[in-house]
């Protein structure tokens, strides 16, 4: 560049006095951090962060006890538990948890049961059906 003193770009052309960045030349790579290792080579490769694939699946736990005093024969479907106020909405996938006792047959549609959960509910004589 060099265009005279009064330009800003004169004498040293804008890159100050010595040092590597006053060199000719194309100048550091991206990600240069003074000659230590790299941030970029220093994070696991391929492997995300605590979880193999990503985060993990949060379900919305439902207990069983908040089935309890529902007649024998109900449906309890994900649309059900919104409506009874047993769950806020379906943004999460629901879980049935098995804390409390059923003790009406019931068939329960739900994403994922607990093994404490599906066998309470089969000792009962109900179903417990997962859905996708």
């Amino acid at each position: 560049m060099g265009r005279g003193d009064g330009s800003g770009y004169g004498s040293y052309s804008g890159k100050g006095l010595k040092g590597q960045k006053a060199r000719s030349g194309k100048g550091i790579r991206l990600g240069f951090q003074g000659g230590g290792l790299p941030l970029i080579k220093s994070l696991p490769k391929l492997r995300g962060f605590g979880f193999r694939g990503g985060k993990p699946t949060r379900y919305r736990p439902v207990n069983l006890d908040s089935l309890a005093g529902l007649p024998t024969g109900s449906v309890v479907t994900p649309g059900f538990l919104v409506e009874a106020g047993l769950i806020k909405d379906l943004s999460r996938p629901i879980k049935i948890l098995g804390r409390g006792e059923v003790g009406v047959p019931l068939r329960v549609e739900a994403h994922k049961f607990s093994r404490a959960a599906r066998r309470s509910i089969e000792a009962a004589g109900g179903t417990a059906v997962e859905t996708s």
